[in-house]
């Protein structure tokens, strides 16, 4: 019996993927994204590094509770850059559908309502576009030695400041080369 060729599929799902120091010049430049979705029919994935100058209650059409009032929009991506997502979290959520207790939702209804909600220990962060993947794109991208690959967890998604992530992420790496990495400047020529 012959053997089959076809390659198992890995799932980055709830996995973070940092710039491995080649995506300079582009949008994800030093840039650290949660991959909310990855089937082998594409993924989707949410940029945590890049807050925006626009602010959450200036994209919503309804009124923004006071608590959430002054909270930067971030950059989720290049793709649909006027479409909302949203991350969250919250006392008693033990299920996701990113990884336990957090989900993704894209519904500005469910967004209003969970900031309505007055729930204790509500963590949120929104988005306005999304990095999207094509079938087999992420894949090679990581052949490409584009992407490293870090374990996600809530208190690097809602605690850590999103202009540390990239370089305390770096700086945890076995790989020395990638340490080095997170210590150079942003424009080498400068060094």
């Amino acid at each position: 019996m012959p053997k089959s060729s076809k390659k198992t599929f890995t799932t980055l799902h709830g996995q973070l993927l940092l710039d491995g120091g080649s995506l300079g010049g582009s949008c994800f430049h030093r840039s650290v994204v949660l991959v909310c979705e990855h089937t082998p029919e594409g993924a989707l994935g949410l940029v945590l590094t890049q807050p925006g100058t626009q602010l959450l209650e200036d994209s919503l059409p309804g009124e923004v509770p006071p608590q959430f009032q002054g909270i930067p929009l971030f950059e989720g991506g290049p793709v649909q850059p006027t479409a909302l997502s949203y991350l969250y979290s919250q006392a008693g959520h033990l299920l996701g559908n990113v990884m336990p207790q957090l989900t993704v939702g894209h519904q500005i209804e469910e967004l209003e309502e969970l900031m309505t909600s007055g729930s204790p220990g509500l963590r949120l962060k929104v988005f306005s576009g999304y990095a999207g993947w094509a079938p087999g794109q992420l894949d090679n991208e990581l052949r490409q030695n584009s992407w490293l690959i870090a374990p996600a967890n809530l208190s690097l998604i809602f605690e850590t400041p999103s202009q540390d992530l990239w370089k305390n992420l770096l700086r945890q790496r076995s790989n020395w080369q990638e340490r080095i990495l997170a210590e150079t400047p942003d424009d080498i020529a400068s060094n």
